[in-house]
């Protein structure tokens, strides 16, 4: 009975080992062949090249910055490369640079590399049917320097109606809304979180608004009002006068017609020869449908007597 005991004992301990070899050995061999990228399976897929490494907008890529793995078929982005050496040769045969800030085992995509142009520019930035504009901004009108490539403003024009006169006339208009930021001085970089103080800004316009700010600037001073980031709506406007903050606080006008009590100096009333943004009012600029500036030139209403001092609400 004895003996009988000890030889089931001493299956049941060899039973035991060899099932615990099995689930160290066997078993996690099968799984890590199931999966794909694990050491010693084999990977199914088609080659993509991929950054081995963080690059910055202006890096030229290199060899080095690049390497190839394997994804499956239906997750490889549209356009990626398929060898090394043909992102090495895709700039008129040479090394391109980087335009968008790209990400360490990120996929390389044409879109983000210069293509015919070997360096960073603002021309590679520019979305089609659009012109890149420069305007010229201070501490103040460039909004202490916060606006980056990429942000989005507002473009206002301030303008003295009467600069011959000791008693000013002074009138503001938005001439474009929602415009994109290309560039702050010479920084074109997207990924760029160092704001600086600026000389000029450089904006992204349609033809007709190129044309419009061509004329704003030689009219008068031009501002910007920073946007909230993914800000994109259109803000009904009218004209502002200096006037109006002498009737005291709340009492801004909605209208743009000169006020009943404008007197002529000169034969052109005073209020009149403001630049008029046609659909500005009610559609806005930077991508809204285009319109026409022109200087108007207006008679001057008749004078109510009971309304020669109101102001509209």
């Amino acid at each position: 009975m004895r003996v009988i005991t000890i030889v089931s004992l001493g299956a049941s301990a060899v039973l035991g080992l060899a099932a615990l070899v099995v689930a160290k050995t066997v078993l996690p061999n099968q799984a890590s062949a199931k999966i794909p990228g694990v050491a010693g399976a084999p990977v199914e897929g088609v080659p993509v090249v991929v950054a081995a490494k963080d690059m910055k907008y202006g890096d030229r890529v290199a060899a080095d910055s690049l390497k190839l793995i394997r994804m499956p078929a239906d997750v490889v982005p549209q356009g990626a490369f398929s060898t090394v050496a043909a992102v090495l040769s895709s700039d008129k045969g040479g090394p391109p640079v980087v335009l968008t800030p790209i990400a360490a085992r990120e996929p390389l995509l044409p879109i983000k590399l210069s293509g015919p142009g070997a360096r960073p520019s603002v021309a590679a930035e520019i979305k089609d049917g659009m012109r890149a504009y420069t305007v010229k901004v201070s501490d103040v009108s460039g909004v202490g320097g916060h606006a980056l490539p990429g942000d989005r403003v507002d473009v206002m024009m301030m303008r003295d109606l009467d600069p011959s006169n000791p008693n000013h006339n002074y009138v503001s208009e938005v001439v474009l809304q929602d415009v994109r930021v290309l560039a702050i001085d010479l920084n074109a970089d997207l990924a760029s979180d160092k704001p600086a103080t600026p000389a000029t800004a450089t904006l992204e316009l349609s033809v007709a608004d190129s044309q419009k700010l061509s004329v704003a600037a030689d009219l008068g001073k031009l501002s910007l009002a920073l946007r909230r980031t993914g800000s994109a709506e259109v803000t009904p406007t009218a004209l502002v006068r200096a006037n109006v903050f002498a009737s005291g606080p709340g009492r801004i006008p909605t209208s743009g017609r000169a006020p009943a009590s404008s007197s002529r100096r000169g034969g052109v009333p005073v209020g009149y020869g403001i630049l008029i943004i046609e659909g500005e009012r009610r559609h806005g600029g930077g991508g809204g449908p285009s319109a026409t500036a022109a200087a108007l030139l207006a008679p001057a209403p008749p004078a109510a007597p009971a309304a020669a001092n109101a102001v509209v609400g």
